[in-house]
């Protein structure tokens, strides 16, 4: 009889399609930072923020992202100077990271609680993806993300997904995605364990920790990557690119 299989998922662009949600509040939240963005989010920044959604780690980077698409940032723009463009804008405006996963999480609470049913449509499950998880055993399963662990329970839960709090690994942990893989597999020693992930960068971080070789690493291609992720994935064996489809079934 073969070993069960542990699953590690991560939340965003594998099992919740949140990237509307995280653009809107990323731009609520941007308005208590820029006065000039205290108005009605033009949607036409809804594609525009899906495009660049593939370099975002971290929700509350989404504050800077739509501050650098209202100002007229170009995709390219943003892919090719992320990081000295979040740093400018950190400076500019005299706040922190720390700051800014607050500011993000408080946005979040703060919509919640004036129209939690709103909140909830906005951050749908991919098809078919809940009833995957419905089918899955409770003890086979963790979430490990990056998005705040009560947020990861509010959507699992509205879509009558049960899974205990100890089984989801987020930014409140303060852990990197290996040093959670790495508690998990002590903790099943003699099982499987496959992590299924939609960023290449976060995969790649895995794979170059030796004591995580045993983890089968999985690319969610329905997720939030590129065409050059999934080009660089297909010609490598050591990261198994996934469609929705293979996944479900």
């Amino acid at each position: 009889m073969s070993n069960p299989i542990i699953h590690a998922f991560d939340f965003d662009g594998v099992i919740c399609d949140s990237a509307v949600e995280t653009a809107i509040t990323g731009w609520k939240a941007a308005g208590r930072i820029w006065p000039d963005m205290q108005t009605a989010m033009p949607e036409t920044l809804i594609d525009s923020f899906r495009r660049i959604r593939p370099i975002i780690e971290t929700g509350y980077e989404a504050i800077l992202a739509m501050r650098m698409l209202q100002q007229g940032d170009t995709i390219g723009d943003i892919y090719n100077g992320y990081t000295d463009r979040t740093q400018t804008l950190l400076q500019q405006a005299q706040v922190s990271t720390d700051d800014l996963k607050l500011l993000f999480g408080d946005t979040r609470d703060q919509w919640i609680a004036e129209n939690r049913d709103e909140w909830i449509a906005m951050n749908p499950l991919f098809p078919g993806v809940a009833k995957k998880l419905h089918a899955l055993e409770a003890d086979s399963w963790y979430i490990v993300t990056t998005k705040q662990e009560r947020f990861v329970s509010k959507i699992l839960r509205a879509n009558d997904i049960k899974l205990a709090d100890e089984r989801i690994f987020g930014l409140d942990r303060n852990m990197s995605k290996p040093a959670v893989l790495t508690g998990l597999l002590a903790q099943h020693t003699g099982q499987n364990m496959h992590f299924l992930e939609d960023r290449l960068p976060a995969l790649k971080s895995v794979q170059q920790q030796p004591g995580l070789k045993p983890v089968k690493l999985l690319f969610a291609l329905w997720g939030y990557n590129t065409r050059e992720d999934k080009a660089e994935v297909a010609a490598q064996r050591d990261i198994v690119g996934l469609n929705l489809e293979g996944f479900l079934n």
